[in-house]
């Protein structure tokens, strides 16, 4: 049962999705409490991730589990943000605080769903629902 659980591209997806969610939020905090450093670059979940993520998806048929386990979110510099200010920081804290908000919908909604399944998981072990 567990290997079910283990194995679901959707729970994989979830799991991987939830590790880049917490490695954003990092980054955002990172990209805060930076907001005043000269020459500071922001950083983000590097592009590369969910380029490869489309692309697993672009065939019409879902990637196994194991093609979406093993995809590692990094952190990279945003390159598509350029520096309006003079000591080249490119931070711009109301951008920042809204990306915030949104990763936070973000990684609530994948707990969540994470959550649910190991709950399915425990109730099948278990027989009973637990609080």
């Amino acid at each position: 049962m567990i290997e079910i659980v283990g194995n679901n591209p959707n729970y994989q997806l979830a799991r991987k999705l939830l590790d880049a969610s917490v490695l954003r939020h990092e980054a955002i905090a990172s990209n805060i409490a930076n907001a005043e450093t000269p020459g500071y670059r922001r950083v983000d979940v590097s592009p590369d991730f969910h380029a490869t993520l489309r692309a697993q998806f672009a065939g019409g048929t879902p990637p196994s589990a194991a093609s979406i386990a093993s995809l590692r979110p990094a952190l990279a510099e945003d390159a598509s943000v350029r520096s309006v200010r003079p000591d080249g920081n490119s931070v711009e804290l109301e951008s920042e605080l809204f990306a915030l908000g949104r990763n936070r919908v973000e990684h609530d909604f994948l707990t969540e769903l994470v959550s649910s399944n190991i709950k399915q998981l425990r109730m099948a072990i278990s027989g009973r629902v637990s609080p």
